[in-house]
Protein backbone atom coordinates (compact mmCIF):
# COMPACT_ATOMS: atom_id res chain seq x y z
CA UNK A 1 0.00 0.00 0.00
CA UNK A 2 1.30 3.77 -1.04
CA UNK A 3 1.31 6.04 1.38
CA UNK A 4 1.19 10.50 0.57
CA UNK A 5 4.67 11.62 2.08
CA UNK A 6 3.73 15.37 3.07
CA UNK A 7 6.20 17.36 1.59
CA UNK A 8 4.12 20.96 2.04
CA UNK A 9 5.42 21.63 -1.43
CA UNK A 10 2.42 23.32 -3.66
CA UNK A 11 0.84 20.80 -6.23
CA UNK A 12 -2.23 22.93 -7.02
CA UNK A 13 -4.69 21.44 -9.39
CA UNK A 14 -1.70 18.65 -10.79
CA UNK A 15 -2.73 15.20 -10.67
CA UNK A 16 0.77 14.24 -8.87
CA UNK A 17 2.25 13.95 -5.17
CA UNK A 18 5.86 15.13 -4.61
CA UNK A 19 6.52 11.81 -3.00
CA UNK A 20 4.99 8.42 -2.30
CA UNK A 21 6.30 5.58 -0.11
CA UNK A 22 5.65 1.75 -0.61
CA UNK A 23 6.98 -1.35 1.42
CA UNK A 24 10.42 1.38 2.66
CA UNK A 25 10.78 2.71 -1.02
CA UNK A 26 10.16 6.33 -1.74
CA UNK A 27 9.78 7.36 -4.99
CA UNK A 28 9.64 10.88 -5.87
CA UNK A 29 9.69 13.40 -9.14
CA UNK A 30 11.44 16.86 -8.39
CA UNK A 31 11.64 20.07 -10.27
CA UNK A 32 12.55 23.81 -9.17
CA UNK A 33 9.72 25.01 -7.35
CA UNK A 34 9.28 27.10 -4.49
CA UNK A 35 7.28 26.99 -1.74
CA UNK A 36 4.66 29.57 -2.74
CA UNK A 37 4.33 27.55 -6.44
CA UNK A 38 7.06 29.76 -8.33
CA UNK A 39 9.69 28.24 -10.61
CA UNK A 40 13.17 29.22 -10.37
CA UNK A 41 13.95 30.18 -13.39
CA UNK A 42 17.94 31.36 -13.28
CA UNK A 43 20.76 29.43 -14.14
CA UNK A 44 21.36 25.98 -13.81
CA UNK A 45 23.11 25.73 -10.37
CA UNK A 46 20.32 27.60 -8.96
CA UNK A 47 17.55 25.17 -10.47
CA UNK A 48 19.77 22.07 -9.62
CA UNK A 49 20.04 23.63 -5.84
CA UNK A 50 16.40 24.30 -5.28
CA UNK A 51 15.79 20.71 -6.92
CA UNK A 52 17.97 18.60 -5.10
CA UNK A 53 16.84 20.68 -1.89
CA UNK A 54 13.56 19.55 -2.75
CA UNK A 55 14.83 16.35 -2.92
CA UNK A 56 16.46 16.58 0.79
CA UNK A 57 13.26 18.00 2.16
CA UNK A 58 10.95 15.14 0.44
CA UNK A 59 13.17 12.64 1.74
CA UNK A 60 13.35 14.01 5.50
CA UNK A 61 9.28 14.00 5.38
CA UNK A 62 9.68 10.64 4.89
CA UNK A 63 11.85 9.58 7.61
CA UNK A 64 15.03 9.18 5.20
CA UNK A 65 18.10 11.44 4.30
CA UNK A 66 19.72 11.89 0.93
CA UNK A 67 21.80 8.42 1.82
CA UNK A 68 18.92 6.30 1.08
CA UNK A 69 19.05 7.68 -2.15
CA UNK A 70 19.81 4.27 -4.66
CA UNK A 71 18.72 6.08 -8.64
CA UNK A 72 18.85 9.29 -9.54
CA UNK A 73 17.33 10.10 -12.93
CA UNK A 74 18.28 13.53 -14.24
CA UNK A 75 16.39 14.99 -17.22
CA UNK A 76 18.01 18.33 -18.49
CA UNK A 77 17.04 20.55 -21.49
CA UNK A 78 20.60 20.85 -23.18
CA UNK A 79 24.05 19.54 -22.34
CA UNK A 80 25.55 22.98 -22.07
CA UNK A 81 23.66 22.14 -18.37
CA UNK A 82 25.76 19.40 -17.44
CA UNK A 83 28.50 20.61 -15.69
CA UNK A 84 26.66 22.88 -13.95
CA UNK A 85 24.29 20.37 -12.45
CA UNK A 86 26.86 18.04 -11.70
CA UNK A 87 28.57 20.25 -9.50
CA UNK A 88 25.48 21.09 -7.46
CA UNK A 89 25.23 16.95 -7.45
CA UNK A 90 28.03 16.68 -5.75
CA UNK A 91 27.22 19.40 -2.60
CA UNK A 92 23.95 17.21 -2.46
CA UNK A 93 25.53 13.23 -2.70
CA UNK A 94 28.99 11.55 -1.97
CA UNK A 95 30.50 8.09 -2.51
CA UNK A 96 29.01 5.90 -2.67
CA UNK A 97 27.21 7.68 -5.25
CA UNK A 98 23.52 6.51 -6.16
CA UNK A 99 23.28 4.95 -9.81
CA UNK A 100 22.39 7.88 -12.02
CA UNK A 101 20.70 8.47 -15.56
CA UNK A 102 21.13 11.68 -17.02
CA UNK A 103 18.84 12.44 -20.46
CA UNK A 104 19.14 15.17 -22.34
CA UNK A 105 15.12 16.04 -23.45
CA UNK A 106 13.53 18.73 -25.58
CA UNK A 107 11.29 20.20 -23.02
CA UNK A 108 10.03 20.20 -20.03
CA UNK A 109 6.35 20.76 -19.09
CA UNK A 110 6.78 23.26 -16.52
CA UNK A 111 8.14 27.10 -18.47
CA UNK A 112 11.05 27.99 -17.68
CA UNK A 113 12.49 24.63 -15.63
CA UNK A 114 15.85 23.05 -17.13
CA UNK A 115 15.74 20.61 -14.80
CA UNK A 116 13.84 17.29 -13.01
CA UNK A 117 14.92 14.47 -11.21
CA UNK A 118 13.19 11.54 -10.63
CA UNK A 119 14.37 9.98 -7.02
CA UNK A 120 14.12 6.41 -5.35
CA UNK A 121 15.12 6.11 -2.31
CA UNK A 122 15.17 2.14 0.24
CA UNK A 123 14.54 3.32 3.73
CA UNK A 124 15.01 -0.37 4.81
CA UNK A 125 11.78 -0.92 6.58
Amino acid sequence: MKTVVETHLPNDEAPIEWAVSADGIVYTAQIPIREDGSIETGDIEAQADLTFSNLKRSLEAAGGTLEDVTQVLVYLTGKEHFQGMNAVYRRYFAKPYPNRATVIVAGLMVPGAVIEIVAYAHLGR
